[in-house]
Order: structure tokens, then C-alpha cells, then sequence
């Protein structure tokens, strides 16, 4: 489980093809002992595993390495498939109990591709215009929250399938939404509570069709 706070951004260092799989190296500044093998990390969106650990060559920017498997599925539903060598994504470490929510309860299980339709950029700050898939729509809220490359965003405003939100110079800063541009894809994970919620009202849907029939 996440919070959708971005606490590191990694740097893709190397891709390697087996078979249906992708084995990823990602360089971070997280400190290589305090990463335990098989620990879960969000990478901008994606929850993905830790498979293996290292120290990058002195003099290195980022001074850690970590590996991670990306399976045929996580490949088909996210932007991880187009990754390549250089590219910089977001990062987060699980959360631990009695750790700051901050942000919104985040399971790192993305729901889609989204894209990026425009940019504006005002005063520091920058607003995103965002076409997210039509079938996630209905579960986009104003004011409610939204997952967009392992960001937790607030959405400032919804119209069927078209979002926007506000990011202040802090996020730009810290975060990879700072080299964002238009045609970029995202990837999206939808708020927790509203999937449920609307999990809520089928089922009773359901079960009301059921005893009439």
C-alpha cells in the first residue's frame, strides 16, 4: 500500500528482454540497506518487486541500484512496456504503519493508460489537461483524488473523460511531472473508495434483479 507521495525520482539504467518478462534496473538515492529483497515499490504507478540490489559505480548520481520484473500483464496495462534507458520515473516506498498518510490510500495496482492532451504553465505552477480511459470515467470525482504516474493529484475539474489538475512548483520540482508534455501517456489508478463504492451499487443492482426475477 501506498500514499501516492513521491520520495525519490530513478533513472532506468538498463532493460533486459526474458522471454514474456522485462528485468528493469532502476538507480535510486534510497540507501541499498534499507531495501530488502522483495520489498514493493511504487514506479510511477506500478507496484513492482525488488529482485535484486546493488551500489552503483562510485561517483555515481543516484548511488543505488534495484531490479525489478515486469510480467506480460503489468507490461499490457501501463506505460512500463515503453520505458527505456535514461527515462525517469517517480518513486515510493510502501508505507509502514504509524507512517504520514499524506497523500490517498494507493495500491500501486494501475487501472489504465492515460494522456496527456495539454499543458499550461502559470506563475510556477502547471495545469494538465488529462483524457483518461472511458471506461474509468465514471470513477473520477471533482475534488476527489487520483493516481497519475504514482502522484496523488486532487481533480480540479471533470468532464466525461477529460480531467484537469493543478500542480504547484514543489511537485514539478520533485516529482518527473516537471519534464511532462503533451502526448505523454500516464498511468492511472482511480481512488480505492470510489471503486468500491460503485462495486457497492452493482451488487445491490444485482441482487434487487435477482429477487425480481
Amino acid at each position: 500500500m501506498f500514499t501516492g507521495l513521491v520520495s525519490d525520482v530513478g533513472t532506468i539504467v538498463s532493460i533486459e528482454d526474458r522471454g514474456e518478462l522485462k528485468r528493469i534496473r532502476i538507480a535510486c538515492s534510497y540507501p541499498a540497506e534499507g531495501i530488502a529483497l522483495g520489498a514493493s515499490i511504487a514506479c510511477s504507478g506500478p507496484c513492482l518487486t525488488a529482485v535484486a540490489i546493488g551500489a552503483m559505480p562510485a561517483g555515481s548520481a543516484q548511488p543505488t541500484w534495484f531490479d525489478v520484473d515486469a510480467a506480460a500483464e503489468t507490461l499490457a496495462r501501463t506505460t512500463v512496456g515503453h520505458w527505456h534507458v535514461g527515462h525517469r520515473i517517480n518513486l515510493e516506498r510502501s508505507l509502514k504503519i504509524g507512517d504520514e498518510l499524506g497523500g490517498h490510500l494507493v495500491t500501486g495496482h494501475v487501472d489504465g493508460v492515460a494522456t496527456l492532451i495539454a499543458r499550461s504553465d502559470f506563475d510556477g505552477m502547471a495545469k494538465f489537461d488529462i483524457r483518461a480511459p472511458l471506461a474509468l470515467a465514471g470513477f473520477i470525482a471533482e475534488k476527489g483524488s487520483v493516481c497519475l504516474d504514482g502522484t496523488s493529484l486532487t481533480v480540479n475539474s471533470v468532464e466525461k473523460d477529460m480531467l484537469s489538475v493543478l500542480l504547484i512548483p514543489h511537485t514539478l520540482a520533485v516529482t518527473t511531472w516537471g519534464d511532462t508534455k503533451e502526448g505523454d501517456h500516464l498511468n492511472i489508478e482511480v481512488d480505492l473508495m470510489a471503486r468500491y463504492a460503485a462495486r457497492l451499487v452493482d451488487a445491490r443492482a444485482e441482487l434487487g434483479t435477482a429477487q425480481t426475477s
